[in-house]
This record gives structure tokens, C-alpha cells and sequence, in this order.
């Protein structure tokens, strides 16, 4: 049965309601350790959501990739967002696993296209073949250990070359925080927002045991590239091949989560 545009917009509302509604633009982690210092959408975007029909009839996609060393916690950061869990059995991704998450944004559907990479060397070539496109960069080290730190400016330097003619936001973000005392953790949050100014990059701390800022982190990445896709797509200056989807598509985040694999990487 074929459903009318009216009412697949419905369904996928639905859907977001149930999930992550945003009505104004979400707080940065340190309103000092930021390069986007907007405390609300765009104009342009509050009157496209509240008036524009087209605006409305499609649902928005934006890509995000996740970046960082080996067992720095990428993967337990999406479990925790997209399924509340934390597993301390630790297992390395392989290649890279590909997640979507609902948002209803100013009365609008909005999926984030979560990409997580793996860490190891022997996959990069599986990897950076994912990087294109992406709207938003998020590099992860872990506060317990000060080279992923070091780290993080090459990682976001591979994502830059492969969107040579993009400028992706970009989010620094310190993982495991319940691991260190405030003493510990204030030295780290220091070399971590100096390497952040560095990056143009903003800044946070969260812990996916706990989940601690991992719901506040991603709706503030939701709700950014949203704006931006939207700006673009009002003004004439964005991606629309993969800031819309037109309702009737069919939507890849129906499908399971997959692996990518390359025989040409050394096992």
C-alpha cells in the first residue's frame, strides 16, 4: 500500500517525537571552547521551518563521521546514544558500522547519519573511503590516555582531505571522564581546549558509562548541521543531495547495522 506524502510526513514525526525533539538551539559543553557562538538557529531557519512548505515536505540528512584511536570509545559512545548501553567488553570495530538517528527539529524530521570508523591501522583503507561527504567531524580521545590526544589533529586532518571543497563542523570530544578526578581531569580539559582552538573545533567531555553529556552532545550536533544544511538549501549555497530527501525515497536507516570490509587490508 502506498502511503500519502501527508501521511509518511506524519509517520516519520511520529517517529522523531518519540525520540529527540529540538526547539532551540542546544548549549555548547563551554561556551568559551567553541567556534560556533550562535545561541539560536538562524533566522533564515526559524522562518523556512516556520512557513516554508518544500522546507517541511523533506526529510533533512546530514552525515557525521567519528574519528580517533583504538579504544578510545567511539563505539560505546554511539551504543550509549542509540541503544542506553554501555558493554565494558570492549571490541574494535572493524572497518566501520554505520547508525541513524531521529530528530524532530523546529517541527522538522531530521536523521543524523552516525559513521563509526575503526581506530586500528590496518583499516584506514576501509575508513577513509567513508569520510566523503560528511557534514560533521567528531574526533574522540580518551582522557586517560594523553597521546590520543596528540593524535586528534592528524585524524581530523585525513577527514579534511577527503572534503577538500567542504568545511565539516568539527567536535573535539573527551571520553571516559568517570575515570579521573577533578584534579586530573582539569590539566587534561586545559591541553584538550587549547588543542580544540587549533582544530576550529568545539569542545567536550563525556562519559558513556554513565552518560554523562552524550544526549546534550549529539542533539548539539543535530541541531547544527540542521542549521546549516538548511541555510545552504534556503540560500542556494548547500549540498542538497544529501540535505534532502524527498518523501516517497526509500531511506537507508530501515536497513541493519553493516560492516564494511576490504581484502586488500592486512588482517
Amino acid at each position: 500500500m502506498k502511503l500519502s506524502r501527508s501521511a509518511v510526513y506524519t509517520m516519520l514525526k511520529t517517529r522523531a517525537d518519540k525520540d529527540r525533539v529540538i526547539t532551540s538551539l542546544p548549549p555548547p559543553f563551554i561556551r568559551q571552547a567553541t567556534p560556533y557562538t550562535s545561541d539560536d538557529f538562524d533566522e533564515v531557519v526559524k522562518n523556512a521551518a516556520n512557513g516554508n512548505r518544500t522546507l517541511q515536505a523533506g526529510l533533512k540528512i546530514s552525515k557525521m563521521i567519528i574519528l580517533g584511536d583504538v579504544a578510545t570509545g567511539k563505539t560505546c559512545l554511539v551504543n550509549r546514544l542509540c541503544h542506553q548501553v554501555f558493554d565494558a567488553n570492549y571490541k574494535a570495530t572493524i572497518g566501520v558500522d554505520f547508525e541513524v538517528e531521529r530528530f524532530d527539529i523546529l517541527g522538522i524530521p531530521f536523521n543524523l547519519q552516525i559513521w563509526d570508523t575503526a581506530g586500528q591501522e590496518r583499516f584506514k583503507c576501509i575508513a577513509a573511503s567513508y569520510y566523503r561527504g560528511a557534514h560533521a567531524v567528531m574526533v574522540v580521545f580518551d582522557v586517560t590516555n594523553v597521546m590520543t590526544l596528540a593524535h586528534t589533529a592528524q585524524w581530523l586532518e585525513e577527514a579534511r582531505q577527503a572534503n577538500p571543497t567542504t568545511q565539516p563542523l568539527v567536535f573535539l570530544v573527551a571520553t571516559k571522564r568517570d575515570l579521573l578526578g577533578e584534579g586530573s581531569y582539569n590539566q587534561i580539559e586545559q591541553d584538550a581546549r587549547r588543542v580544540a582552538q587549533g582544530l576550529g573545533a568545539e569542545y567536550w567531555a563525556v562519559s558513556s558509562k554513565t552518560g554523562d553529556n552524550v544526549e546534550e552532545l549529539f542533539l548539539r550536533v543535530a541541531a547544527l548541521t540542521f542549521n546549516r544544511a538548511v541555510v545552504g538549501e534556503m540560500t542556494g549555497g548547500g549540498d542538497r543531495k544529501h540535505s534532502a530527501v524527498k518523501i516517497g525515497e526509500r531511506l537507508d536507516d530501515s536497513e541493519p547495522r553493516r560492516k564494511a570490509k576490504c581484502s586488500n587490508c592486512s588482517r
